[in-house]
């Protein structure tokens, strides 16, 4: 996986400066009651797992507001299986389900992730040794070898592979039990900003 910085990229120091700035003049006074409730609750409906890709954006994709969701960002929307010891993430989610009681757990992946596409055409991965042991967590590519390269299809596979590894949490695994909690399996198509439920039932 080559990391290439576009020629093109301007952004400065400064630039995120006048973004602050222009948060604390223009939105901040629009939302100042929405975050002075927020200042003493802290009450997300939705646990939001999706890929650290700057260009997926929880917040608008579905359109809420400050508070709304807990989100952990990981690259390739990895939620690696239950084991014992430290795990910040599992503690993400054993806060969000236990403390929070969030009702929803979202998992959604995304078309031309980078992660999925080194795994679904083996990428050489040997200057990027953390990366490579991370996506020991995703979904095995497929061993048709009509499928070899199929990216689509393995960022579907591996969302369900994460449903699957979140299912086995405890905190989550006693949620579902009660009936307490519901988990979603999403896709988010960049160009056309349509997002697939993989888990809704047939109409």
């Amino acid at each position: 996986m080559t990391v290439t910085v576009p020629v093109t990229a301007t952004v400065t120091a400064q630039d995120l400066t006048e973004g602050v700035a222009r948060f604390q003049r223009d939105v901040f006074p629009a939302k100042a009651d929405l975050f002075a409730r927020l200042a003493a609750h802290h009450s997300p409906h939705t646990l939001f797992i999706g890929c650290s890709d700057a260009r997926v954006v929880p917040e608008l994709i579905t359109g809420t507001e400050p508070g709304d969701l807990f989100v952990i960002r990981t690259a390739g929307n990895l939620v690696p299986a239950h084991a014992p010891g430290a795990d910040g993430i599992a503690a993400s989610v054993e806060y969000a389900v236990a403390a929070l009681g969030v009702r929803h757990i979202v998992v959604c992946g995304h078309s031309a992730c980078g992660a999925m596409t080194a795994l679904a055409r083996g990428h050489d991965l040997s200057g990027a040794p953390a990366v490579a042991d991370w996506l020991r967590h995703a979904a095995a590519p497929a061993a048709d070898p009509t499928a070899d390269g199929d990216v689509p299809a393995l960022v579907r596979r591996n969302v369900l592979a994460q449903l699957a590894n979140l299912a086995g949490h405890p905190a989550v695994a006693g949620a579902l039990a009660r009936g307490e909690v519901a988990l979603h399996g999403w896709v988010y198509d960049i160009p056309t900003g349509r997002v697939e439920d993989l888990t809704a039932p047939p109409a």
